[in-house]
């Protein structure tokens, strides 16, 4: 069975984060949270499970998209971007991958059409499952650890 009709995408739009309730808002997950908002607001709901991820097939400002929140871990995103970029036949370019950062204070956000990792695992892995850094990431700032936690990812994995 085909689950999403044609396959004429303009865009695959990511939201990074880790699956499961001990994760759920954390600040590791607004790429997730950033998801469910544009899915809400638009009258949807992300239930379909494709490619190891909750997808959503949907239609912003006349273009198809697919909404996308992979269920691999956020170190292992990658897999999950590719089998979708693959079965779509869709360039790096098409797509916009939502994710926290922890450069920038909470609720700023900084769009960049490539570049590095900049330290993110989750960018990382897509970029080594692509071969390519040219996709657009639009990083949501999640605040600066505090110097009272001493490790970083106990500060992204906070809620």
């Amino acid at each position: 069975m085909f689950l999403f009709g044609n396959k004429n995408l303009s865009f695959i739009i990511i939201g990074l984060g880790n699956p499961g309730l001990m994760y759920e808002g954390t600040r590791h997950n607004v790429g997730f949270r950033a998801i469910d908002y544009i899915a809400k607001r638009e009258n949807q709901k992300i239930e379909m499970s494709k490619f190891n991820s909750f997808c959503k097939k949907i239609t912003l400002n006349d273009c198809n998209v697919l909404l996308m929140k992979p269920q691999t871990f956020m170190n292992l995103s990658g897999e999950a971007v590719f089998r979708a970029v693959k079965f779509y036949k869709i360039p790096p370019e098409q797509l916009i991958v939502l994710v926290d950062d922890v450069n920038f204070e909470i609720g700023k956000i900084r769009i960049r059409r490539s570049g590095s990792a900049g330290g993110h695992n989750g960018l990382k892995s897509i970029i080594e499952f692509l071969g390519s850094d040219e996709f657009t990431r639009i990083k949501i700032g999640v605040g600066t650890k505090p110097d009272y936690f001493s490790d970083l990812a106990d500060w992204v994995l906070s809620k």
